[in-house]
């Protein structure tokens, strides 16, 4: 029998030889190996930020560490003698202070942050825009709110930045546009009245300086003309204390070098300086504003993510809303933070304004994580 191997025949019960079909042992490892690698491929593909995230310790360095500047503070201390400990002078005026923040529809936060400050602050500098970062149609949330900040209404400096809608299907470049905003700001700062000498805090709206640390730039000469500001990291709520891990608030001695940003701008940062608190909304339509909106929209990697159950139960887990690893340069830290976030039964220095309006603000206290949808 032509073309037939002995070994492929094998008799049958009547005697007769059969033949049998059997794959030669190359063709199937090929298969084997086909396979294995198309699910490699496609685990790869399917899981790339989370490979990528996991093996940051090994491919990023992290960047310089801060210098800290210790953060002194107790009641009935004179600001003489904090001023001092912290090796400055007391001020025979004060200085005036500037708040500039630029706004997406932060209300509640925004609320609790003018109200933290307004004692302090000369001017509050506001700019909102018609469009997100990534080019969606924005309602203008400030200025159909504002009766609710007539509080501060003589203070208010609010500009309205003419956004840019992207064409439909197409995305626009997030970062760039966030950048074009902070260059209004710049603009807006100077038509505010600031003086060089004067206090710029530059910060978004959920990082909130503490009232102690606006004392501190207010009567003490000798702060460093550039200081980031520490705070301490929450999520959700302030019943989810992350870290102090948050550092891109800044305080400026206005001057004529001094720019709009929210980046590192110097190796100085001074401790415990307030709080940051993200995707800190009342309901869940505003976490899907801000997870569709941010300059780190491309987190959303799958339309369940918007889901309403899902965020809500990841909300009262304390657990990611993107899926993500923790966002950190050594296995030690990352390993350490994966998982929830440990809740927090204390609601300790935490903004007065806050406490003293705790029943309106209940979804931010611990205990508070269930959200209205809408």
């Amino acid at each position: 029998m032509l073309g037939t191997h002995r070994n492929d025949l094998f008799p049958s019960r009547n005697g007769n030889f059969r033949h049998t079909s059997r794959l030669p042992p190359r063709k199937f490892l090929f298969v084997i190996l086909f396979i294995v690698a198309s699910i490699g491929v496609i685990g790869i593909v399917s899981y790339s930020q989370k490979i990528s995230y996991f093996f940051r310790p090994l491919w990023d360095c992290p960047p310089a560490p801060f210098i800290h500047i210790p953060h002194y503070y107790a009641e009935n201390v004179s600001m003489e003698q904090l001023c001092h400990l912290h090796g400055w002078s007391l001020r025979t005026q004060p200085r005036r202070i500037f708040d500039g923040i630029i706004f997406s529809n932060e209300l509640d936060l925004l609320e609790i942050r003018w109200h933290e400050l307004n004692p302090y602050i000369s001017k509050f500098v506001i700019v909102e825009a018609n469009s997100t970062f990534t080019g969606i149609p924005k309602p203008l949330f400030f200025s159909s709110n504002r009766a609710r900040f007539a509080f501060a209404s003589d203070k208010i400096v609010h500009h309205v930045f003419p956004g840019e809608v992207a064409p439909k299907g197409l995305k626009k470049n997030p970062f760039e546009l966030e950048k074009r905003q902070r260059i209004a700001m710049d603009s807006m700062i100077r038509l505010s009245g600031i003086s060089y000498g004067d206090v710029l805090i530059m910060s978004d709206a959920d990082e909130i300086p503490s009232q102690e640390t606006l004392k501190l730039l207010q009567w003490c000469d000798g702060v460093p003309p550039i200081m980031h500001l520490e705070l301490k990291n929450y999520m959700y709520s302030f019943e989810f204390p992350v870290d102090y891990s948050s550092w891109r608030a800044t305080a400026h001695i206005y001057g004529p070098q001094t720019h709009y940003r929210h980046s590192r701008q110097t190796d100085h940062i001074l401790a415990d300086a307030g709080w940051h608190c993200s995707f800190c909304f009342r309901r869940i339509q505003d976490f899907m504003f801000k997870m569709t909106a941010y300059s780190h929209a491309d987190r959303v990697t799958r339309k369940d993510f918007l889901n309403y159950s899902r965020i809500q139960k990841l909300i009262c887990r304390g657990d990611d809303l993107f899926n993500m690893l923790p966002e950190e340069y050594t296995f030690k830290e990352l390993i350490k933070k994966m998982g929830p976030i440990p809740r927090s039964a204390s609601a300790v220095h935490l903004p007065a304004y806050l406490i003293q309006n705790a029943d309106k603000f209940r979804f931010l206290l611990p205990g508070g994580c269930l959200r209205a949808q809408k």
